[in-house]
């Protein structure tokens, strides 16, 4: 069966018939779109005409709303203000503002992207930023966001994927813990961290220490790097964390590293479908977050 194509009134009528409704009356309206009267009654009979529905009862020289014109009023006027905000914004910016929203891992958004956002916004106030959590790729399609901060492959379907940094990963304890670490071995007879979404970074790390057949057996799992670093402060449990995420506490103190960093065989990448290249907002934010990855490692 054929889709019946869904009516759309031209923007012109359905001004018209918010500003006559609003303002009662035909030459009101008229003075306010700077019209004659005679066009915006046209509008009006064409609007009617169109929608096969009766918008005013017309008493002599008076328009009174019926039913349901008065109800199409309030369906329609949120749309329309919508529509003059974006075009005063428009104006006032000169198309250099706008809002991103866009999808972040939770802990990298809060201890990595959240504390660098005021650099952001010094060279683009009209910029809004929208942040999502997601913790997994999702149909851009479907999805009402414009891009997204990506951990893993390069591949993401129907996106394109430009790389931001790898992942090193680094030992890290309190103090207290640290302080019974003299070797890499040592590390394996205290309570150890386990994230679930880097399931092979222990292993990994073994590896390159030559412990590669080491027996391990994790202490705590957690599923989020958030909950992992509050373990490791309190000193319940030594863990591999990426230095994204733990490079103020180790400057700090708070935190002490145990032997070599190694790098993850999976990277961050900044997502976004095809059709959004071009649009202001995300181009600047995909400059700005580039250059900042590139300075933090």
């Amino acid at each position: 069966m054929e889709r019946r194509r869904r009516l759309v009134p031209k923007l012109l009528g359905l001004q018209a018939f918010e500003a006559t409704a609003r303002l009662g009356s035909v030459s009101r309206a008229a003075a306010e779109l700077s019209l004659t009267q005679g066009a915006v009654s046209r509008q009006l009979q064409v609007l009617e005409t169109q929608l096969k529905v009766q918008l005013f009862l017309r008493s002599k020289k008076r328009l009174i709303l019926t039913e349901a014109g008065a109800g199409y009023l309030h369906d329609i006027r949120s749309g329309l203000a919508v529509l003059g905000d974006a075009t005063d914004a428009l104006i006032s910016r000169q198309g250099r503002g706008g809002t991103l929203r866009l999808a972040t891992l939770p802990t990298f958004g809060a201890k990595w992207l959240v504390p660098r956002l005021p650099r952001f916004y010094e060279s683009h106030p009209h910029i809004t930023l929208e942040l999502i959590t997601r913790l997994a790729p999702f149909d851009f399609s479907i999805e009402q966001l414009d891009g997204a901060i990506h951990f893993g492959g390069r591949d993401w379907a129907g996106a394109v994927s430009e790389h931001l940094a790898e992942e090193q990963m680094v030992v890290v304890a309190a103090p207290a813990l640290a302080a019974r670490c003299h070797q890499p071995a040592d590390v394996l007879r205290q309570p150890l961290l386990q994230i679930t979404s880097r399931a092979f970074s222990w292993r990994t790390w073994l590896t390159a220490v030559g412990l590669a057949d080491a027996a391990l057996t994790p202490y705590l799992q957690v599923e989020t790097f958030a909950m992992g670093i509050e373990a490791v402060l309190a000193g319940l449990c030594v863990g591999m964390l990426p230095t994204f995420f733990v490079a103020a506490e180790i400057r700090a103190g708070s935190l002490v590293t145990i032997g070599p960093a190694v790098t993850s065989e999976s990277a961050y990448y900044f997502v976004y479908p095809e059709r959004k290249r071009d649009y202001y907002p995300l181009r600047e934010f995909s400059r700005w977050i580039k250059d900042e990855t590139s300075q933090s490692q």
